[in-house]
């Protein structure tokens, strides 16, 4: 199932995609309920005499606008891209991790396809890009074995973890430089776990302005979605709804000489193999 928030005449609706990508309003009022009650909405007869919208018509919202908790993120998951970090974040965290790398981002709200991102001039002059696989908890669960962990996982969105790396390197914690308003498109569905077949291996894709900058696979993770689930259990009650940012691989604009940062008017579009495309303009 995929399921997609927006907004008509000043009202936000949840709504299901089909795969001719029309979309029917669904009578929820956040993403929580759909959650704890998406078995009985698979088993309804949806499209049949209702309105369709066309997805491409629609002002779309980030699934999650108002998460629960912070993100949970997932810092140089992928070999290329903590290679292409070498000498450019802070030497306690240089070369190829041994252990995942958790942080915190604050997303309040999250903005959706084909919204603005703040470029924030009088506070950063390095906002960088990372196309990321979100990954939303559908079932409550602490002390998680790896070979369990898909059963806890509802589904998949794309994330784009924006960030100022200038304020990420002042700080040494990256909260800031990551939270800042408007730095956490999402979107622009939600696809539940089952329609998709294998999470380990997803192509991803992220374009600035036509150039491609970002071409990887979620198969080249450090540290997979089974781990990295599974290990934050430990100690921590992963709720439903929570949401996992897994990583960006190679190709953000400050492994680049010299570095790409992002520039009033710039597109960027996100893609992640079978969830979509994740569109959004900056600005000043």
């Amino acid at each position: 199932m995929k399921i997609i928030k927006f907004i008509e005449n000043g009202i936000k609706y949840f709504g299901v995609v089909n795969n001719k990508n029309e979309v029917v309003k669904i009578d929820y009022d956040n993403i929580f309920d759909i959650i704890d009650d998406i078995e009985n909405l698979k088993t309804q007869d949806l499209f049949i005499n209702k309105k369709l919208y066309k997805m491409d018509s629609l002002s779309i919202l980030a699934p999650i606008e108002y998460p629960r908790r912070n993100l949970f993120c997932i810092g140089k998951n992928y070999v290329e891209h903590a290679k292409e970090l070498e000498g450019k974040t802070t030497k306690e965290i240089e070369g190829i991790p041994e252990n995942p790398i958790y942080f915190s981002k604050m997303a309040y709200p999250a903005i959706g396809h084909n919204k603005e991102i703040k470029l924030h001039l009088d506070v950063t002059n390095e906002v960088d890009y990372e196309v990321e696989l979100g990954v939303i908890i559908g079932k409550k669960c602490s002390n998680v074995d790896e070979e369990n962990v898909n059963k806890y996982i509802f589904g998949y969105t794309i994330i784009n973890d924006v960030t100022a790396r200038d304020l990420q390197r002042t700080h040494f914690q990256w909260l800031r430089g990551k939270s800042l308003d408007t730095f956490c498109p999402m979107g622009p569905i939600i696809v539940t776990a089952d329609e998709i077949e294998n999470h380990g291996s997803l192509n991803l894709l992220l374009s600035v302005n036509g150039e491609i900058r970002q071409n990887s696979n979620t198969s080249k993770m450090i540290f997979r979605i089974e781990h990295i689930i599974s290990e934050l259990s430990k100690g921590i009650t992963l709720m439903p709804g929570d949401i996992i940012a897994s990583g960006t691989p190679e190709g953000v604009g400050m492994g680049f000489v010299p570095p790409k940062f992002l520039k009033e008017g710039d597109e960027v579009v996100c893609k992640i193999e079978h969830i979509g495309e994740l569109r959004n303009i900056l600005v000043k």
